[in-house]
């Protein structure tokens, strides 16, 4: 009986430990995924903005200059962080007008890491996240 209770409680150790480890496997690099030295800007109609852990994400579609439509998305810092440079859980919805400035996947795909959000009238959204060009 001691030795059942014994392999139980490991078990559920064990499982515990698993289940709080895969938040840090989704967490990566932004040098492996995104490109540092290129800065790009992306015009759309917000689809979805979640606000979640470990990093936000930003879906949106693009009509590219051919006339088709784009489908893209913009990761975006935590919501802790994001809270703290002006953003809420609301400050995207759909249909909103964008333009997104930030950092192209590595790959190639219609992917960036966000720097800044503003509005179709110009204003913007939060406080935009400095480069580290100097100008």
């Amino acid at each position: 009986m001691l030795t059942r209770i014994k392999t139980s409680t490991a078990a559920i150790a064990l499982l515990l430990s698993l289940a709080t480890a895969l938040p840090v496997l989704a967490h990566h690099s932004f040098a492996v995924f995104f490109d540092s030295e290129k800065m790009i800007t992306m015009e759309g109609v917000v689809e979805q903005f979640q606000f979640r852990n470990p990093h936000g994400l930003i879906s949106f579609t693009v009509r590219q200059p051919d006339g088709k439509s784009a489908k893209w998305r913009a990761e975006t810092n935590s919501p802790s962080i994001l809270e703290r440079r002006g953003w809420k859980r609301d400050s995207l919805k759909a249909g909103d007008q964008i333009k997104v400035e930030g950092w192209p996947a590595r790959d190639g795909s219609n992917y960036m890491r966000m720097r800044s959000v503003v509005r179709a009238d110009g204003a913007p959204v939060g406080v935009p996240f400095e480069t580290t060009e100097q100008k």
